[in-house]
């Protein structure tokens, strides 16, 4: 019988060459998979060895519980098949994200400069730096300085940060995100790796308690955050490792991006456990995903604000190829400049923040350079120094000669604010004229700040109603009452004495009666949230390239304890605060930075006092100390021989 190669043949051998191609590309498809799935695998066996192994209480078993079947699902959601034959990227995995709409993909988190490369480089030592005031307290949101910030970020981590280099965003808990075209959602992917300094992974559940259960909880005292964050319509968890933020239409603006991403992440199974009083009142309720963590997160053994603050290496942190080499931190306070020196000088810290004259004279000092570096440069958390002048009720009972717009202005042209910074600080820094770093083309460079100028001062004082009327040097308003106001100021240190001596002095030269007020840092944003001052001398720093002023100027941010805490409030500033942020061209918003900076500058609010460049001393033993465009990132840094301080400093 004639065997023939017929059209059955064909089909048949269409179907088995089909079948082949199926089953080659499910195996590529596989191995794609493998790594997600073993991330997974490792998460649930570690999550089932904690429910097995920790005494832990019924409501954590819970949350623990919840967890492990989260983690389950995944594992089920996630089939081999459901992989895109043609991977986009390193991880290759987005049946997350939404259809049609770019994936910013993040490559793996490491150092901005890799100390391992360094010649000298040794693992170990405690780095101590000596802070210039006393922290109150470090839980995340609560603490409003920038002290308890900088120690947070050491152990909770965020979405994404500033490139140390560049300043463009990378991923940090995040390995990708999705940003729609019309800025009204941000859908963002956390890396599977991703775990809590005790072992617990990162979820989109963690994030969602962090914004709406956290900072937008209006009974938790964190309204610096939620104001900044009032875009936000609505966070929810699209899987375990998923999470969509939805932003308001009326409210798309050119900060969602990065300031969303920018937040620190909280654990909410360490978290949900505390009433709202219990967080507000924490010291020290910190637990983050960070490379350091405190030595012990016990409610009941909190850190003691006036002690030394000690962070230790977080021996399990995920992100492998950033683990910082230093052992651990350590945060000591000494608000005395002079003490401060000394111990620094002694060998007692690494690191400290000099004030100005100590800075330039100590570098004429033989052998100082030898041993020291002096760091002296502008970055994104530059900031200014400013004194805020009450333009509402002082403490809701009395109005300040302040609330006078030409009183202000004449305040701002009596302090020759040159030779301010050429006495107080040695020349270091320059006038500062508005709330946007120089260097920003937010910053209207056609704008010069106020000159000195004691005659217009005056004039304008008259043209107030506040004229030497009986003939003594003081001026007097119509009710014939001297002018004589409350300057705050924190206290310790040689240089507030100073600025409170320049003030009584330029003040008095016009008739004014100045008395200084001086009060402990810790307690010190106390005072401004509760109005309680006439006038309040205060620096701001940013942690952003651009930076968001809505929460110092916008009449808003005057209520609930905002950061408007010398209630000025103008509806023009109003309408173009709202309008900057809503502007999402970089050009067209900068005209509208410039048309804020100019109602400022006529209004006065407050006397812009200093640009104020990031100064540092560090020993000349720490190894990979680099001046970012970030500021420095100390977890990159290491310490030949163990860190030991035993070494006096020249000069000492």
């Amino acid at each position: 019988m004639e065997h023939r190669f017929g059209p059955k043949d064909i089909v048949f051998l269409i179907l088995l060459l089909g079948i082949g191609f199926l089953t080659f590309n499910a195996m590529l498809q596989k191995d794609r998979m493998w790594e997600y799935l073993r991330s997974i695998e490792e998460q649930v066996k570690e999550t089932r060895t904690r429910l097995e192994t920790v005494a832990i209480d019924a409501k954590e078993a819970s949350e623990l519980g919840k967890r492990l079947e989260d983690l389950d699902r995944s594992l089920q959601s996630r089939p081999i098949g459901s992989l895109p034959a043609a991977a986009s990227s390193p991880a290759g995995d987005a049946t997350w994200a939404r259809p049609g709409v770019p994936i910013a993909w993040q490559p793996e988190y490491t150092y901005a400069t890799d100390p391992r490369s360094l010649p000298g480089f040794v693992e170990g030592g405690e780095l101590v730096e000596i802070v210039d005031a006393r922290f109150p307290r470090v839980t995340p949101f609560i603490n409003t300085d920038v002290y308890g910030r900088r120690i947070v970020d050491r152990v909770a981590e965020q979405l994404a940060v500033y490139d140390p280099k560049t300043l463009a965003l990378r991923g940090l808990l995040a390995d990708a995100w999705q940003y729609s075209p019309d800025g009204t959602w941000l859908r963002v992917h956390i890396n599977p790796k991703a775990t809590f300094s005790d072992g617990m992974p990162v979820s989109a559940d963690d994030v969602c308690f962090t914004f709406k259960d956290y900072i937008l909880n209006p009974l938790i005292e964190a309204p610096a955050a939620r104001s900044g964050l009032d875009y936000v319509a609505d966070v929810k968890a699209i899987d375990p490792k998923t999470v969509e933020f939805t932003f308001h239409p009326d409210k798309v603006l050119f900060l969602n991006l990065a300031n969303t991403l920018n937040q620190n992440i909280l654990p909410k199974h360490y978290y949900a456990k505390f009433e709202p009083t219990q967080i507000n009142s924490g010291t020290s309720l910190l637990m983050g995903s960070g490379p350091f963590r405190l030595e012990s997160n016990d409610p009941d053994r909190q850190w003691n604000p006036g002690t030394d603050l000690a962070l230790v290496r977080n021996e399990q942190y995920w992100a492998t190829k950033a683990r910082s080499p230093l052992a651990g931190m350590r945060f000591k306070s000494i608000t005395d400049e002079t003490a401060r020196l000394v111990a620094y000088r002694n060998g007692e810290g690494h690191i400290t923040t000099p004030t100005a004259p100590q800075f330039v004279e100590a570098q004429k000092e033989a052998g100082w350079a030898d041993a020291n570096k002096s760091l002296n440069w502008i970055n994104m958390r530059g900031g200014y120094t400013f004194i805020g002048w009450q333009c509402g009720l002082r403490a809701n009972k009395r109005l300040t000669p302040f609330a006078d717009k030409r009183v202000r202005q004449a305040m701002t042209l009596l302090i020759d604010r040159e030779r301010m910074i050429n006495e107080i600080w040695n020349g270091v820094g320059s006038v500062s004229k508005g709330p946007f770093n120089p260097q920003s083309p937010a910053a209207d460079a056609t704008n010069a700040p106020w000159p000195h100028d004691l005659t217009r001062a005056k004039s304008l004082l008259a043209e107030a109603g506040w004229k030497d009327r009986d003939g003594d040097g003081v001026l007097e308003n119509e009710k014939g009452e001297p002018f004589e106001f409350e300057a705050t100021m924190p206290s310790g240190g040689d240089l507030y004495d100073r600025i409170g001596s320049f003030m009584k002095s330029a003040c008095l030269k016009a008739g004014i009666r100045c008395s200084i007020r001086q009060v402990d840092w810790a307690v010190y944003t106390e005072v401004g949230k509760a109005r309680d001052f006439d006038a309040f001398f205060l620096g701001w720093q940013t942690n952003a390239p651009e930076s968001d002023v809505r929460q110092m100027f916008h009449s808003d941010s005057i209520k609930a304890g905002g950061d408007n805490f010398v209630q000025w409030s103008s509806p023009d500033a109003d309408r173009l605060i709202d309008l900057g942020r809503r502007t999402l061209v970089d050009a067209e918003r900068m005209k509208v930075w410039h048309q804020l900076e100019r109602v400022l500058h006529d209004e006065q609010p407050y006397t812009f006092i200093r640009v104020a460049p990031w100064i540092r001393f560090v020993k000349s033993s720490v190894g990979n100390v680099n001046a970012y465009k970030t500021a420095l990132e100390p977890w990159e840094f290491f310490l030949p021989g163990g860190g030991t301080l035993s070494s006096p400093t020249p000069g000492s």
